[in-house]
Parts: structure tokens; sequence; C-alpha cells
């Protein structure tokens, strides 16, 4: 159990339901409750998918270009820190947001929903590493548990976002950036560390 959450707890920052919430909701304003159960169910499958694809070709092509975990981590590792203090610095009042002109409402489940918002540069990255550095079987089970949370949240997000409120909603998606800050940090220590050859890395 303790490795499901060492791998589980990382990728629930990387995919950040908060965030992930408020882009839902200012995205699907205006769309029926039947069109956004879709949309939600495409944006899931998508992203579990695409992250799932990475996590299985991504090691094979870390191995064919002779690169090693410590240097995924610590790329990784400062990819993240620069997506994390982006995202920080940011406006994220779902208030201020909106669907993009011309984008129509079947395309936003996959696009941009599934990917690249859910299935981005931080859960794809953070996902191939514990991939790696853990297990393959325990990367999947855990991305399987964070897509279930995940549909859970979205599916109800009309009445978490009247509970919680815009300005709550965007306080959450900023811790969850902070943490996803300190994750970053982290990984730059160990991927340092194993480059150096110096135990604990």
């Amino acid at each position: 159990m303790h490795t499901f959450w060492k791998v589980f707890l990382p990728l629930f920052v990387a995919i950040d339901p908060p965030g992930v919430l408020s882009i839902f909701f200012s995205l699907t304003q205006g769309i029926d409750l039947a069109q956004k159960r879709r949309t939600a169910w495409s944006a899931v499958l998508t992203a579990f998918l695409t992250v799932l694809f990475f996590d299985i070709f991504g090691t094979r092509l870390l191995d064919f270009l002779g690169l090693s975990l410590w240097d995924f981590t610590l790329a990784g590792g400062l990819l993240l820190l620069v997506l994390s203090v982006s995202d920080l610095l940011k406006n994220q009042d779902p208030s201020t947001a909106g669907r993009p002109p011309g984008l129509s409402l079947g395309s936003i489940g996959p696009v941009p929903l599934g990917i690249p918002i859910i299935a981005g540069p931080a859960t794809l990255t953070t996902s191939l590493i514990v991939s790696k550095s853990v297990s393959l079987s325990w990367a999947i089970v855990a991305l399987g548990a964070n897509m279930l949370i995940l549909i859970a949240v979205l599916l109800a997000a009309d009445r978490i976002t009247r509970l919680l409120g815009a300005p709550l909603s965007a306080a959450v998606g900023k811790i969850f950036s902070l943490l996803l800050a300190a994750i970053a940090i982290h990984l730059i220590h160990r991927g340092i560390n194993g480059l150096l050859g110096i135990p604990g890395g």
C-alpha cells in the first residue's frame, strides 16, 4: 500500500483535479448536462490512453535514445518547475476564461481537455518517472485510480463549483501548483544525485 501512495500522490498533484475542474467548468458553460457528461468521459478516456501509451512506449524510447532515468528525472523536474511557477503566476479565475472562438463543442473533450490539459507535460513526465523508478504496473494502477477520481469530479462539476465558488476553486488550484513545484525540486535533487552517483538519488 505504501508503494501505491508513493505513485498515486505525485500523479494526483500533477493531474490537478481542482485546476481541471475550473477549466472544464469554463469551457462547458452553456452546454446541456448530457453533453457535459459526454465531454467529461471523452476527455478522461483520451487522457488515460495517452498517458498509458507514453508509460508503455516512453521507457523504450528512453532506452533507444540511450538516456538514463536520471537524465529524464532532471529534465522532467526542470520542466515541472517551469510549468508550476508559470501556473502560480498566471490568473486562473475561471470567470475570466471561456471557450476559445471556433472551438466546437464536440471537440473540447479530446482536445484541449484530454490533451494537453489533463495529459499535459506535468502528467506525462510524472507518470513516466514513476513507471521507471517504481514499476509500470503500479503506475497504471495509480493512473487508473486518479482518472476515476477525476471523472467523478468532472461529472459533479456544476455542484462542486457552486459549493466552492470560483475564487476558492482557483485558490485550491494554486495550492496544487505549489505542491507540484515542491515535487519538481525533489525530482531535480534526485536527478542531480543520480547523475553524480550520490547514494539516495
